[in-house]
């Protein structure tokens, strides 16, 4: 979800402590789902997700004393980013991890900047696919091909297949990134387009859950799951949107790029630190690699390091 940064883009501890939450937050999510997963279907888990997220930034809005317009020209394009921001990435990281661990979708989830940088370079005419983003999405690709090893080379088994899935949100969101920017949203509020992208969400996934996964059929969660379920709507949901765009607005969307490096290492800790998931040191490899990738296509580390590096620096110094 894409709006308009601040004219002064500065982190300062605040916005490092928000940032630092929100990665938590996100990270959560995955925590979260690794829970939930084992008793609700996946479109069942997306809906609550969601459904409870929208639900708790109406409730944000109307505190506020504020509303949605109802006229069309306003609804469809989130209509469309809640496809592709939402509906499609959602379900396809859900049902990735009903097959592999969160900490792993997490780290194939944050390959989304470099995917993003080739969708944009392809539709969006502004954006030159440079040859230090050539670098860092060759770097990023090379560390999902170490993470998912040799095994697809093999048979393609759910592994793999969860693995794909999970590339697929990331490259959904990559697309939603794109029609963000090139759509009437960005004239929206941030609250007011986060609640009305969830809204459009769970008014698409509530046929197809209905029809895929019967949720009026299923037997009362464990306390555990329900906890995971309200964790996952409105802390990793609402929550975490409020806080994206309070940092959005205070520190530009560059510096809200950096919470990619932080989601999957919460997201880790937390799956080996409670559920006692293993990560492998080929995973710890290629983690590194995709952070290195993220760090290149950000460009500040290159910049920094030319710079230092430049003839009138050394003078100076």
């Amino acid at each position: 979800m894409s709006t308009k940064s601040t004219d002064n883009p500065s982190m300062n501890a605040k916005a490092w402590f928000m940032l630092i939450i929100l990665a938590v937050l996100w990270g959560g999510s995955f925590f979260f789902v690794e829970i939930a997963v084992e008793a609700i279907p996946t479109f069942t888990l997306v809906l609550l997700r969601v459904g409870l997220g929208a639900f708790g930034l109406w409730c944000y809005l109307l505190l506020r004393r504020r509303t949605l317009p109802w006229r069309l020209t306003f609804w469809w394009p989130f209509f469309v980013m809640a496809l592709l921001n939402n509906a499609v990435p959602f379900s396809l990281l859900v049902w990735g991890q009903s097959h592999i661990a969160g900490g792993l979708a997490s780290i194939l989830n944050a390959t989304t900047p470099f995917f993003a940088v080739i969708v944009a370079s392809l539709l969006v005419q502004e954006e030159k696919l440079t040859l230090i983003r050539v670098i860092g999405a060759t770097i990023g690709f090379l560390g999902v091909a170490v993470l998912i090893g040799p095994d697809i080379l093999s048979t393609l088994g759910d592994s793999v297949l969860a693995q794909i899935a999970c590339l697929g949100a990331a490259l959904s969101y990559a697309f939603a990134g794109v029609f963000a920017r090139k759509s009437s949203i960005f004239r929206t509020a941030p609250d007011q387009a986060a609640t009305a992208q969830l809204t459009a969400a769970t008014v698409l996934l509530l046929p197809v859950t209905m029809i895929a996964d019967s949720p009026t059929e299923l037997t009362i969660p464990s306390f555990w799951v329900v906890g995971a379920i309200l964790g996952l709507g409105f802390l990793a949901t609402s929550c975490a949107y409020v806080l994206y765009f309070k940092i959005l607005a205070t520190a530009g969307a560059v510096n809200l790029l950096l919470v990619t490096f932080l989601v999957p290492v919460t997201a880790m800790f937390l799956g080996v630190a409670v559920l006692g998931e293993v990560i492998s040191e080929t995973q710890v490899l290629g983690a590194v690699a995709i952070a290195i990738a993220l760090c290149v296509i950000d460009g500040r580390l290159v910049s920094y390091v030319l710079d230092l590096s430049s003839p009138h620096r050394r003078k100076a110094s």
